[in-house]
């Protein structure tokens, strides 16, 4: 076995494999599928300070490599993760974060603060793609000045690793992960999901009920990667690779564009057992190559 094992600022991974939030429930739910231990990190679905419905059916599509998704942060809150499901995966050997959503920086600070007093939650990970109420909707993560928000105000409440996940839709995404840098965010994880858009043309009408949706699978791999290697050319911080990764080989594109660590989406809902399979193939390949650590080849691009 090489020897697998990487740091996220604090956090310390058995291996760079993780699960994206949305696309792998609780973590629980994959439990007869694959040892949950056995993956460096599982990021757990968006959750918020109030409970959400979430929007409309239907909130899915699948399109040419991909899919859509408009599912709109359907959750419980905060306090019944705290209260329920905490208690149920608290005891999981491996790293179990949560991905954390508001409707500004006061919600997402204040659930932050609620998730930092659970002991056996050692990193949250902020969704700065959510629409900022007090701007028109426009999402936070858009702009320098709306992700500075959250990320500072996060910051004052949460003292554990602090994991920023960055939208794809905007200009220059390095500048983004730099002003998260500087209000203090541990990581960047990148990148989340691209907008699009499907139409049923019998019907004349989109076929997402809120007309567009986030695209996800192999289709945005060639732009994850991309911008993973800018950000982690521009930060000092460790950059979260994901966007489109199916298998081993895709897995280490984004470690070698820069990436610390990955994370697996899509490919869940394909093949349960593809986080374990990641892992395994990173390691073969590891070995194949001479190669006794995954950290030689972590931006080894020349």
């Amino acid at each position: 076995m090489a020897d697998l094992s990487v740091n996220i600022g604090r956090l310390s991974l058995k291996n760079p494999v993780m699960t994206a939030s949305g696309t792998f429930g609780y973590g629980l739910e994959f439990a007869d599928f694959i040892p949950l231990d056995g993956l460096g990190g599982i990021i757990v679905k968006g959750t918020t300070l109030k409970p959400r419905e979430g929007n409309d059916y239907p909130r899915m599509a699948e399109t040419p490599s991909g899919m859509l998704n408009c599912v709109g942060l359907q959750n419980k809150g905060v306090d019944y993760f705290c209260e329920h499901i905490y208690p149920q995966i608290k005891d999981i050997d491996t790293n179990m974060i949560v991905n954390v959503s508001g409707s500004s920086p006061e919600d997402y600070a204040e659930c932050a603060a609620r998730i930092d007093a659970l002991d056996k939650i050692p990193a949250i990970e902020l969704n700065i793609s959510c629409p900022n109420v007090k701007d028109g909707g426009m999402a936070f993560g858009v702009t320098c000045a709306g992700a500075e928000s959250v990320v500072k105000a996060v910051r004052e409440r949460y003292h554990k690793t602090l994991i920023v996940k960055l939208s794809p839709n905007v200009t220059n995404i390095a500048e983004i992960a730099r002003a998260c840098e500087a209000q203090g965010a541990d990581s960047v994880s990148l990148i989340n999901t691209l907008m699009g858009m499907a139409i049923d043309i019998e019907k004349r009408r989109t076929v997402l009920s809120i007309n567009t949706g986030g695209l996800s699978g192999p289709a945005v791999k060639p732009v994850a990667l991309r911008m993973v290697w800018q950000v982690s050319k521009a930060v000092k911080i460790p950059v979260v690779g994901l966007g489109g990764i199916m298998n081993a080989r895709d897995a280490i594109e984004f470690l070698m564009a820069g990436a610390t660590a990955i994370e697996i989406g899509t490919a869940n809902f394909i093949d349960p057992a593809v986080t374990i399979k990641v892992r395994d193939g990173i390691n073969d390949w590891l070995n194949q190559h001479g190669c006794h650590s995954v950290s030689e080849i972590i931006g080894c691009l020349e």
